[in-house]
């Protein structure tokens, strides 16, 4: 079945408090996306953001991002009155995040909005029963977090940092109304979420959601599970994970994220594993696995080192995690983001699982009439073609990038003569391809210029700030992309 989707993160929808909600213009991008013909919706992880706001450096991978509560549906709920939000300063661009405003004053309008909750909801109450595996220990981490001024768990108190039973004992009583606070904001999360989902499910969409393969060192995975991780006995990490140097990157990329101890997970039988995919097959369609290659072999980088020059690669769990998965769990979808060094071992771990991997076509045009992210290379329907992820270029930004033979040999097999008309033509040859799955960015579609781009790789500033804005969603471009969707047989809306 030929599908498209257009990819576009939460925080990117269009919102008068800063940034994107779960509230009513995500239901009207899920309007958008039906009347345009397309049935897929992708977007980056959920889950809270920590360092550099980054939506891949999290505190949780379970926890879902309190910046995307609808404060017009806790209003409707009688738990906050308009004046609570709208009075806010939540930055004066609406097409950049201010991430700086809304963590200042997302907390406290969310603190009015409990003030008047009850915790004795019987939903609620059902809620924290079904999620207890990991929504206590969140609320406890992010509790003490905010009681230490937002400072990373290995700077609290030793005894707090260690775990030691008296000393989470005497937090859990000190703390508890801030842990019920958040547990009470993942309630009102997910329950958004969830009628999101609904939404889009009813009416033909569904939606691919972005798992990150590592998790962030202040985390409360690290802090509450060091056992399964590379660590000390102060539970500082070894060795820290990243790539290595390329063209692209002389000194490499240092993600800094603590590296799995895979002995342990496969003693354990991958339960950890099993019940993250568990968990994120639930809250989406189908699951996008990032850094898939590092379950074949991962790059280590000594923890302190500054950069990722100074590296090796170790084996990772291959197969025998996925064969795991799929005893317990069944089939379920999963998406393997392939890119970058990619060797003939992870394509015979991609073939074995079965799953779709990634053909990104703003690196098809090297020169190269071989070049694997061309289209007339494609050796199989199962993938899933993009213009560009969110760590591309905008189209846009691509095409004014493009110099010398690359920008002569993509004008050739696009047979046109001006620049301006690549990012056109670049959509065309995506929705054109043999995919069974064509996506791109909705900055793509808008032809957004450069400063829509969503992030740059290696960058610790400057990134996931963009925002849509409501006019950018004409009817004009719904019946254009509904033209992309119809001639190149990618029109569906039947349900999920």
């Amino acid at each position: 079945m030929r599908r498209s989707g257009i990819l576009l993160h939460i925080s990117s929808l269009p919102s008068d408090y800063g940034i994107g909600k779960l509230g009513k213009e995500a239901f009207a991008f899920a309007d958008f996306l039906k009347k345009s013909g397309t049935s897929v919706w992708q977007i980056l992880p959920i889950s809270p953001t920590s360092y550099g706001d980054s939506p891949y450096q999290s505190f949780s991978v379970h926890a879902g991002n309190p910046y995307f509560i609808d404060f017009e549906k806790l209003e409707e709920d009688g738990l906050l009155e308009k004046t609570d939000y709208s009075n806010v300063d939540w930055g004066n661009d609406s097409r950049h995040v201010d991430y700086a405003k809304i963590y200042e004053n997302c907390f406290p309008v969310l603190r009015k909005a409990f003030k008047k909750f009850d915790t004795s909801n019987t939903e609620y109450k059902a809620f924290c029963k079904e999620q207890s595996d990991w929504l206590d220990d969140y609320s406890l981490f992010m509790a003490l977090k905010f009681a230490h001024n937002g400072d990373p768990w290995n700077k609290w108190e030793k005894p707090l940092a260690m775990r030691e039973k008296e000393a989470i004992k005497e937090a859990k009583k000190k703390y508890s109304e801030d842990i019920a606070f958040f547990s009470v904001i993942q309630y009102w999360f997910y329950t958004q979420w969830g009628a999101l989902k609904t939404y889009c499910n009813e009416n033909g969409i569904s939606i691919i959601g972005d798992i990150p393969i590592y998790v962030a060192f202040d985390s409360v995975e690290v802090w509450a599970q060091p056992e399964l991780f590379c660590l000390d006995e102060e539970h500082m990490p070894i060795d820290v994970a990243g790539c290595p140097p390329d063209i692209f990157s002389p000194t490499g990329q240092l993600w800094g994220n603590p590296l799995y101890d895979w002995a342990y997970h496969k003693k354990s039988r991958y339960t950890w594993w099993i019940k993250r995919l568990k968990k994120a097959s639930t809250l989406y369609d189908t699951v996008r696995i990032d850094h898939f290659r590092g379950f074949e072999s991962f790059y280590t980088i000594p923890y302190g080192n500054p950069t990722a020059e100074i590296g090796e690669w170790r084996l990772g769990p291959g197969y025998s995690l996925f064969e795991a998965a799929k005893k317990k769990l069944g089939d379920i979808s999963i998406i393997a983001e392939d890119l970058g060094f990619i060797t003939p071992e992870v394509h015979e771990l991609l073939e074995k699982c079965g799953y779709p991997g990634m053909k990104v076509l703003q690196f098809a045009f090297d020169g190269d009439p071989e070049n694997n992210y061309l289209p007339q290379n494609y050796t199989t329907s199962n993938i899933v073609a993009y213009t560009g992820t969110h760590d591309n270029m905008t189209l846009s930004g691509w095409a004014n990038d493009l110099k010398g033979a690359s920008l002569s040999f993509a004008k050739r097999y696009l047979r046109i003569k001006d620049r301006k008309d690549l990012p056109e033509e670049l959509l065309h040859l995506t929705w054109s391809s043999c995919a069974e799955l064509a996506v791109a960015q909705m900055q793509d579609f808008l032809n957004a210029s450069p400063n829509a781009r969503m992030n740059t790789p290696s960058t610790a500033s400057g990134n996931w700030q963009y925002r849509t804005i409501k006019s950018d969603f004409t009817s004009k471009l719904a019946k254009k992309i509904l033209q992309f969707n119809t001639i190149y047989n990618r029109h569906q809306t039947e349900p999920v």
